[in-house]
């Protein structure tokens, strides 16, 4: 979770203003930014992670993969790794 959504999710000590300002200066964050989270826009991170094509953990079990056959002195190719 990014800090912005962080912000939103918890809640906000008492003696600040509930305004989108108050709140961006008391978490640090850029008031454009917070106001885009609350709308329902999602960060670059997660939106470049719904454009991949293998999820994290797929990506993980490729990787362990492919650093077991090399300890076993079998490297893949690189035309038999997918792209």
């Amino acid at each position: 979770m990014d800090k912005a959504s962080r912000v939103l999710a918890e809640g906000f000590p008492e003696g600040i203003p509930n305004t989108w300002s108050a709140r961006a200066a008391h978490g640090n964050v850029p008031l454009s930014t917070l106001h885009h989270r609350a709308r329902g826009r999602r960060s670059r991170e997660a939106k470049a992670q719904s454009q991949q094509y293998l999820t994290p953990c797929e990506e993980n079990a490729v990787v362990d993969f492919l650093l077991h056959m090399t300890s076993l002195g079998q490297p893949v190719r690189m035309k038999y790794v997918g792209s």
